[in-house]
């Protein structure tokens, strides 16, 4: 017998009476994280990409003006305690974070939800405009901290909340708060064998001072490969990391060039311990 992919994995370990299956089945919604967790020894090798026009006379160029990439390593420690570590292309943003399951959904009137905390450490590596900005080494790090909550409302439903902590030292301006308050949401519907629908969306509630921003947003399907999973989105916002992508999002959701960006997500799973079981 073959090695089980991922997607046997999770069958396999939901058949615990005790909890809930795997509420999202991948570790992110569309562009920020689900409270999902690996299993033990589990790598995913996760790529990212987004791509999106200018509104200038430039612009409409073959597929589109401008594209940025993700690369990133996860590595699951213990089956509640994943690390990762990646970096992008257009932002220069070099990012790691540790993700811990607290707690599972239990069936039949136990435990309702399922718990994840989320730590993100980002160095911003680009150039700063505003030579007055102080930009040493402590000023370019940004740190996220969030608390998944999920819940799998019904065998095709899911949902999550986000509360989020943003401390981002390097503003524009002084009047741009360090500290910055979120709440995400996100929400999975299976539509059938291994393809969901998926949306996901961020409210700031101190945006930045320094520029016009909006609420991060997008809408997308999800396509389960068994040890290759698939994500695609449409989405306002072509940053990764979450610390800019919920901070920094510059255009609103809807179909005016440029503010409608395409993306997708690939990852692909490797099973340092499930790959020798024959």
């Amino acid at each position: 017998m073959h090695a089980q992919d991922l997607l046997s994995i999770l069958d396999d370990e939901s058949q615990d009476a005790q909890y809930v299956p795997a509420t999202f089945k991948m570790t992110r919604i569309a562009f920020g994280h689900s409270t999902e967790v690996r299993p033990k020894n589990v790598l995913e090798v996760f790529v990212a990409n987004r791509f999106w026009n200018l509104p200038s006379d430039r612009s409409q160029s073959f597929v589109a003006d401008r594209m940025s990439t993700r690369f990133a390593l996860e590595y699951s420690l213990s089956d509640r305690l994943t690390f990762g570590m990646g970096a992008t292309t257009f932002d220069g943003l070099f990012d790691s974070f540790l993700k811990y399951r607290i707690a599972l959904q239990q069936k039949g009137g136990g435990w309702p939800f399922t718990v994840t905390l989320f730590q993100n450490a980002s160095y911003d590596s680009s150039p700063i405009a505003n030579q007055a900005i102080a930009d040493d080494f402590p000023d370019r790090l940004s740190f996220t901290s969030q608390m998944l909550i999920s819940r799998r409302i019904s065998k095709n439903f899911s949902l999550q909340v986000s509360p989020t902590l943003v401390n981002r030292s390097l503003g524009l301006t002084d009047d741009d708060p360090e500290l910055i308050f979120a709440l995400g949401a996100g929400a999975r519907y299976k539509l059938g064998g291994h393809l969901s629908i998926v949306s996901e969306y961020y409210h700031v509630f101190n945006a930045v001072e320094s520029t016009q921003t909006f609420a991060p947003v997008a809408l997308g399907v999800n396509w389960e490969l068994g040890d290759l999973m698939l994500q695609f989105m449409l989405t306002n916002s072509f940053f990764m990391v979450e610390d800019s992508f919920i901070t920094g999002t510059r255009n609103n959701f809807n179909f005016r060039n440029p503010n409608l960006n395409f993306g997708f997500n690939a990852t692909y799973v490797i099973h340092f311990k499930n790959k020798l079981n024959k």
